[in-house]
């Protein structure tokens, strides 16, 4: 049987994973808002090497040459632009590899060392799973984009960044588990928030999901726009409330997930639910003698949202800029992140 003390090794390998898939949403995000992702056309499990060369960048330039996005869109780019999409497409590529070797290296690490329970195999399975899903799914998004339509499906979009959330989520929720093997509840009255912190956490999925849906690519009149670029305006959108543009076709399914307008309008009524859900998880919290974990993950969320919300009306006013763009995606990780927390001590049993 392994001594909890053995545990530390697990947690830091499991939390070092948990920063990387951080990190790499950060750069996903500014990948996205740089309009790099199509930059480089082909993919390969093992990675390869940057253009060190002229001749290289050459190389690489000539097939992004041949992809829809230069044909249709960028075929004015020259060389030195490239090299800027190039990067930041490479590296949060290579950060997915960091992770594949963080996770593989440490477990054969650790396994020599016999710091995996054998308990823990059934999760740590999953988890290399998960892992391998997300670099598919990263390229099953990226390859739509390189065929006839040079832009990325909002769905694809969407799937990809929820994938990468759920592995984080599992990784978290596993260095949880270990992290607090040893704590000892006498009572645990914040079970009675347990029930409406999940609702917020289900909220706050969709939210994230929408929110994915209003950074991607939708079909416009004339092209493809994205959602977070229309009706730059707060609290209304441009003169109303509603604008006629949100229901402007026929079906409801259509109107709320494949029309820009019905998009953003979702986005923004489904932040005005995490408040309303917010307010209930911190009302009912004033009643209750929660634990001291119990009350942090409330007090971060109610500091989380507050920040979010305000940092979500100035990315949408200032049209998507890069900064603000990447600190809301910060910010939603942020809210996943304490939701899991709060959710993983609400749910435990008192001993």
């Amino acid at each position: 049987m392994i001594s909890q003390n053995s545990n530390k090794a697990v947690i830091c390998w499991l939390l070092t994973g948990c920063g990387l898939v951080y990190l790499m949403v950060v750069v996903g995000c500014i990948t996205r808002l740089t309009h790099s992702g199509l930059s480089i056309t082909d993919w390969s499990f093992m990675g390869s090497m940057p253009p060190l060369s002229e001749g290289a960048w050459l190389e690489r330039f000539t097939k992004y040459q041949q992809s829809p996005e230069f044909i249709k869109v960028n075929n004015t780019m020259q060389l030195p632009e490239f090299k800027h999409i190039f990067f930041w497409e490479y590296t949060h590529r290579m950060i997915g590899r960091i992770i594949m070797y963080v996770f593989s290296i440490g477990l054969i690490v650790l396994v020599i060392r016999k710091k995996i329970d054998k308990k823990m195999l059934p999760s740590l399975i999953l988890l290399f799973f998960m892992g391998a899903m997300q670099a598919v799914i990263g390229w099953w998004m990226v390859y739509s984009g390189l065929q006839q339509k040079p832009a990325v499906s909002h769905y694809r979009l969407a799937t990809h960044l929820m994938s990468a959330f759920t592995l984080f989520a599992f990784t978290f929720w596993f260095a949880l588990k270990l992290l607090n093997a040893k704590e000892e509840i006498q009572e645990n009255n914040g079970r009675k928030l347990k029930w409406w912190s999940l609702s917020f956490f289900v909220v706050l999925i969709l939210q994230i999901v929408y929110g994915a849906f209003t950074a991607g690519y939708v079909e416009g009149n004339a092209a493809k726009i994205r959602p977070g670029q229309i009706f730059n305006t707060w609290p209304k959108m441009g003169e109303e409330w509603m604008p006629e543009q949100v229901t402007m076709k026929g079906d409801f399914f259509l109107n709320f997930m494949e029309n820009a307008s019905g998009i953003q309008f979702m986005h923004r009524m489904l932040a005005i639910l995490v408040c309303i859900v917010l307010c209930v998880i911190w009302y009912k919290s004033t009643k209750l003698n929660l634990n001291v974990s119990q009350y942090r993950g409330v007090t971060f969320l109610i500091y989380g949202v507050t920040l979010q919300f305000i940092l979500g009306v100035l990315t949408l006013l200032y049209q998507v800029p890069v900064v603000l763009g990447v600190l809301h995606q910060t910010g939603a990780f942020f809210l996943f992140a304490t939701t899991v927390y709060l959710i993983f001590h609400t749910f435990r049993k008192a001993n």
